[in-house]
């Protein structure tokens, strides 16, 4: 399966490439379908890839103590994802990162990235930029929960997910801002009154 062409035009806002690089790049992507369901890592196991969505959407959460799940992330096509934690120190995570549909990826292993970074030195560049967002958004999303109503979680959340918000699920939504589901749906309809 030749990879899209979107996550070249992904790279491309970031770096620019030779066509070798390209190539390079290219050839240490590995393609993977996951079933609507079908977790591509789980927790307590280490991510050893990062996944790039090219098709479909995928969530990461954590689920408590309590049995609740909590939706850190979701991965819509263009998006990356990945237990950054588990990743970055090669230690057993906490996050499960689920397909929400039938979905397509492409992993790029911590060993192939690490090999990227000395073929083709951009990829530093391009994967520094991909982790500062990453940490800026996770900082503003705590200050978020600390300090935002549950309706302005919500808008934060139609700001950053626009082609999800009517796509998802309710509960899926409420358990990224952080209600119950039933709490999201009263909350909802009041916004629209």
């Amino acid at each position: 399966m030749q990879p899209p062409a979107n996550v070249l035009q992904h790279i491309a806002r970031h770096i620019d490439l030779e066509p070798a690089e390209e190539k390079c790049f290219l050839d240490m992507l590995s393609p993977r379908s996951l079933k609507a369901r079908e977790l591509l890592l789980d927790e307590g196991e280490v991510c050893r890839h990062s996944a790039f969505v090219t098709r479909g959407c995928l969530r990461g959460y954590t689920i408590d103590q309590n049995g609740y799940e909590h939706v850190l992330q979701f991965a819509p096509p263009n998006w990356w994802i990945a237990d950054m934690y588990s990743l970055i120190t090669q230690k057993p995570g906490t996050l499960i990162i689920e397909a929400l549909e039938d979905s397509e990826v492409l992993l790029l292993s911590k060993t192939d990235q690490e090999q990227l970074y000395r073929d083709v030195p951009q990829f530093e560049r391009f994967f520094r930029i991909i982790t500062e967002n990453s940490l800026v958004t996770n900082r503003q999303r705590v200050l978020d929960n600390l300090s935002l109503t549950a309706s302005q979680r919500y808008e934060a959340f139609c700001h950053r997910y626009p082609t999800l918000i009517d796509t998802l699920p309710q509960k899926q939504i409420a358990a990224y801002i952080g209600v119950t589901p039933e709490f999201f749906s009263k909350m909802k309809a009041g916004l629209k009154k």
